[in-house]
């Protein structure tokens, strides 16, 4: 019972009740809330009885949360020592509207220190590992979601996404994960680090280990209005239309194999490759995507804003619980000098340019049969499956769409395989274009990383939700086919 849609019939129908349920995901669980949960699921076993209807459309599903999110009563630590002990005052606005729907939250799981990474470890909760390797990393920086939802111990976790966060531990196990774009779901009370830089928005966003509830967790939370408790939510009610018709004709895809920095691992180009062709079977088109320099451009104008401040946020974090640092975390406060307000301004200029350039660069993806305009492109997650820990470093084809603050969604499409897959010994001798790439190529083996997840990720443009996820399910059928 690992949906939405089966967990609501058997509730309703009597099969199961909202508490046996419960019991049954926290025994997947370390520690956590689970008095509260139960508590709570007893009452909705109690409501039901007395009244024979649902509290609400996700009455009774355990769900989980990224440790940020404000529930009142417990911590939102970031993984900083600093912020241990310091519970929160209240629930963050999507907390507070899972309640309502009925959703039980039976935990909140690990993140790394300040969250800027895409790996899972801080001083205070410990490091996180992959289920199926210890050696290897879950992904991050929603890492802990990942690898709780891989164990079933969760029906949907709720993570945020920066440059990544939720899409990249989606792919290194297997999930599914949405990042949307910025005010189409409640970001309030949800503590964050560099919280007042606005221009690169962080976004929550969900992960589940099927599609069909990814898409009723993300209508669920739109159908109930957060714009009229968020401020920042923008008044965009569910557009089932925009879902339903893409999957009621032939698409348009964009083919971004390579994005000219980093050249993604044999398993990745073969499996993007594979979903290619199966659209093109399908009778769908598609179409090369030829990233130029607009990547590389967006990136470095992104990294840009992480470092702002000169690293003080984080630094300010770190210092008031007396903590080590994590490597990669005080690699990044040392990268950057804080800059000026006019410095910070003339930054804001160049990213609306390179949003403008996008921009025009999407609408000009015409195909040549159709003369229909691209609908989403179908782009790698990682260039590389999970890698062992403290290897992971270039996140470039995630990132670019939180700078561009498109809709974007990580979905299964296959895994490594040691008999499919080149060895290094075997590919032809491969030049790096730098230091990132040569670091990437280095740590290759198909023998360590076989059977790894292998995701897909499909993006569509600003506010295109329904649409990413319509097309996505066109993309499962075929892949599961």
């Amino acid at each position: 019972m690992d949906n939405i849609a089966g967990i609501i019939t058997s509730i309703s129908s009597g099969v199961v009740s909202a508490e046996r349920l419960c019991l049954s995901y926290i025994k997947s669980l370390t520690e956590v809330l689970f008095d509260v949960a139960l508590q709570r699921a007893k009452e909705l076993d109690q409501y039901f009885k007395e009244h024979r209807t649902l509290v609400g459309p996700l009455h009774g599903v355990p769900m989980t949360l990224k440790d940020q999110f404000d529930v009142k009563g417990y911590d939102s630590t970031l993984g900083y020592v600093g912020r241990a002990f310091k519970q929160a005052s209240g629930d963050a606005v999507l907390v507070a509207l899972l309640k309502q729907l009925g959703a039980v939250v039976i935990a909140k799981t690990n993140l790394p220190q300040s969250i800027m990474w895409c790996e899972t470890e801080n001083p205070l909760w410990g490091l996180t590992v992959h289920p199926e390797n210890p050696e290897f990393t879950p992904g991050g920086s929603t890492g802990g979601e990942s690898a709780l939802l891989s164990l079933c111990g969760s029906v949907v976790g709720w993570g945020t996404d920066i440059g990544g966060s939720v899409r990249i531990p989606a792919h290194m196990l297997g999930l599914y994960g949405l990042k949307p774009s910025s005010g189409r779901l409640p970001y309030h009370g949800v503590a964050v680090s560099t919280e007042g830089q606005e221009h690169v928005p962080s976004v929550v966003g969900p992960l589940s280990r099927n599609l069909d509830s990814l898409t009723i967790a993300t209508k669920t939370i739109i159908d109930a209005a957060p714009w009229t408790l968020d401020p920042k939510c923008y008044p965009v009610p569910w557009r089932n239309d925009a879902f339903l018709e893409v999957q009621s004709r032939p698409l348009v895809i964009g083919l971004l194999a390579d994005d000219g920095v980093v050249k993604v691992h044999p398993p990745i180009a073969r499996i993007l490759e594979e979903v290619a062709n199966k659209l093109r079977n399908a009778g769908h088109e598609v179409l090369p995507w030829d990233p130029s320099d607009n990547h590389r451009e967006c990136i470095e104008t992104m990294d840009e804003y992480y470092t702002a401040d000169g690293g003080e946020d984080i630094r300010r974090d770190v210092e008031a619980g007396g903590e080590p640092y994590i490597p990669h975390v005080e690699a990044l406060v040392n990268r950057g000098q804080p800059i000026s307000v006019y410095a910070y301004w003339q930054l804001n200029r160049r990213k609306l340019a390179a949003q403008k350039s996008y921009l025009d660069k999407w609408n000009a993806a015409v195909s040549p049969i159709s003369g229909r305009i691209v609908d989403a492109l179908l782009a790698p997650v990682m260039p590389h499956s999970a890698v062992p820990h403290r290897k992971c470093r270039w996140v470039g084809y995630t990132k670019v769409w939180n700078f561009l603050d498109y809709t974007a969604l990580s979905l299964p499409a296959g895994a490594v395989s040691k008999n499919l897959d080149s060895r290094t010994d075997a590919i032809p001798s491969y030049e790096p274009r730098n230091e990132l790439d040569r670091w990437n190529w280095d740590w290759y083996d198909a023998d360590s990383m076989d059977g790894m997840a292998v995701n897909v990720q499909i993006v569509g443009r600003k506010l295109e939700e329904e649409k990413v996820l319509g097309i996505s399910k066109v993309i499962e059928r075929l892949i599961k086919h």
